[in-house]
């Protein structure tokens, strides 16, 4: 099959083509947030309509546009389906074995107050899952402990899609910034004490924010020392690791430093009232304060140091097989013993970026690997086989349990894998491409739309690492146009993209996932919308500042 050149402006003009670009995103959203479309469906109409444009309105071969679809499809279901499927099923156990409960107890005995809550898990303890895995984990994870622990399930969906922002950037070891840097052949060190001279502002803010979209301005000043004590502790850590260490430690050193500093803070300090969601409030019996979980229920029991061990202890085991799947040593062992790499048909190599996208024809690469041994799903499969024999399950209970929770997600997997088709076919056909050239073509208020053009492509692809090599090189070019630094403008991708972390269509069906919410994308959609948006053009803002007026914070 001979490759095929991407052009980015079909229709003869750049900003109507990329009107017609948007199409599909625009039905997909619009399906989700107006017309209660089920997810899989709103999925399945935009994966269409994508094919249909990439097809008649770019050109694409009609074999190689196929090709396209189930290569994403496949990605969809290994890695991202597979992380949810497993961080399911080592809740689903939890939940199983009674272990969940002395989990909410703990956290009761340290803070019974949902605010504290959700900054313990939502952000501190999400910001080191991100930090080890990535790829939808800690979302997963954090959402479904929420539920867990009485949160209500679109409150425990869009708090944890909120509190996974400041530390996406730094995902997965630093995968993002290190892959930002190999596409741009910029320094991965000056890209990361960039992205680090952003970020901690926001690493600040975030606490505040959680709890003020969760319990309303007044709830939020009844906390603010505990969200000052998580955002500095956060912050700090964040600003020294990146810019004198690097980006791979980031995410690990400043979420413990996180969760040790804020659970001190709380053996000295406590809010003056425990604040609770309001039906838990007015199901509470006369002079009975609500309880962790159910509303009116009995006050958390005491643990003795070993059931409290035992209850943690299926986290403890995710925790440390995922920091250990992250490794890249381990993660390169595994895939030496068993990592089956295929060329896709009518794709490999036969998609040609061109200028201004690339800086010269370029061939886009389509291996699927089946790295089943060092997928972090794998990690987290394991986590679940290991904490149900150390809980006494028996092999047949853990198969009955892995098949309910199969069955439970199944049509959440079918959703991800035609999300992941419909991202894959706007990448290789160029109308993503065609969207970012429209914003990069803002002259000097180029600063301000460079984060917006990142959360654009973590909103397409799911990803902030696939924003990062869709978009880098097109951000340095546009930067060394309007004499902005191309460092800062590719940083800006990264930082600006964290903020669309929380709207893209592969978190909303995690969370929904998590929190049994199948049907309901739309309504976690409308829950965390205008915060995102709002986040990301803070980012712009931050951005063209350094540009134009705080030009010393950038590195030479």
């Amino acid at each position: 099959m001979s490759p095929w050149i991407q052009g980015y402006t079909p229709l003869g003009n750049l900003f109507l083509s990329a009107l017609v670009a948007a199409l599909p995103v625009v039905v997909l959203l619009g399906a989700l947030a107006f017309f209660h479309v089920k997810a899989h469906v709103a999925a399945v109409l935009g994966l269409v309509l994508a094919l249909a444009i990439a097809i008649f309105v770019y050109g694409m071969p009609a074999q190689m546009a196929g090709a396209t679809a189930l290569y994403g499809a496949a990605f969809g279901l290994l890695p991202i389906g597979w992380i949810v499927l497993n961080a399911i099923f080592v809740y689903d156990i939890t939940v199983k074995t009674g272990k969940f409960e002395v989990v909410k107890d703990t956290i009761a005995g340290l803070a019974g107050d949902r605010r504290i809550q959700v900054l313990l898990i939502a952000f501190a303890f999400g910001a080191f899952i991100e930090g080890a895995a990535g790829f939808g984990t800690p979302v997963a994870i954090s959402a479904a402990m929420l539920i867990g622990l009485g949160f209500k399930p679109l409150a425990a969906a869009g708090l944890a899609l909120i509190g996974n922002t400041a530390p996406v950037a730094y995902g997965a070891l630093g995968t993002p910034i290190i892959t930002l840097a190999k596409v741009t052949g910029l320094p991965e060190l000056s890209l990361s004490a960039m992205a680090g001279r952003q970020l901690p502002l926001f690493s600040l803010i975030v606490p505040f924010w959680l709890v003020w979209a969760m319990a309303g301005f007044r709830g939020m000043l009844g906390v603010w020392p505990a969200c000052l004590v998580a955002g500095l502790s956060f912050a700090i850590p964040q600003f020294v690791v990146s810019n004198f260490f690097g980006p791979s430690l980031v995410d690990i050193v400043a979420a413990a430093s996180c969760i040790v500093s804020t659970y001190l803070f709380l053996k000295v300090w406590q809010p003056k009232e425990e604040w609770r969601f309001a039906d838990e409030r007015a199901a509470a019996p006369a002079g009975v304060r609500p309880s962790l979980g159910a509303a009116g229920t009995a006050p958390h029991r005491k643990h003795s140091p070993r059931d409290a061990f035992m209850g943690w202890m299926p986290w403890i085991v995710l925790s440390v097989l995922v920091f250990i799947w992250g490794m890249p040593s381990v993660k390169t062992w595994l895939n030496g013993i068993f990592n089956p790499t295929w060329d896709v048909p009518f794709l490999h190599n036969l998609v040609l970026k061109a200028p201004p996208v690339a800086k010269a024809l370029h061939p886009e690469a389509a291996k699927f690997s089946l790295n089943l041994l060092s997928a972090t799903g794998t990690s987290l499969l394991l986590a679940g086989v290991v904490a149900g024999l150390w809980l006494k399950l028996g092999v047949r209970e853990l198969v009955k349990t892995y098949l309910h929770t199969l069955k439970r997600v199944r049509f959440s997997l079918l959703t991800i894998a035609a999300m992941l088709a419909l991202g894959f076919t706007t990448r290789y056909s160029g109308s993503d491409s065609t969207m970012g050239l429209a914003f990069a073509s803002t002259g000097w208020m180029f600063p301000f739309f460079s984060p917006l053009l990142g959360w654009l492509g973590v909103a397409l692809t799911g990803s902030d690492t696939s924003s990062n090599v869709l978009f880098g090189n097109l951000q340095v070019v546009s930067a060394q146009q309007i004499g902005m630094s191309p460092i800062l403008a590719a940083a800006s991708n990264s930082t600006g993209g964290v903020m669309g972390k929380m709207i893209d269509a592969q978190s909303i069906v995690v969370a929904s996932v998590a929190t049994n919410q199948h049907g309901q994308e739309g309504v976690i959609l409308r829950y965390v919308f205008w915060h995102s948006l709002v986040l990301a053009c803070l980012v712009g803002v931050v951005t063209f500042l350094q540009a134009y007026w705080l030009t010393g914070m950038v590195p030479k």
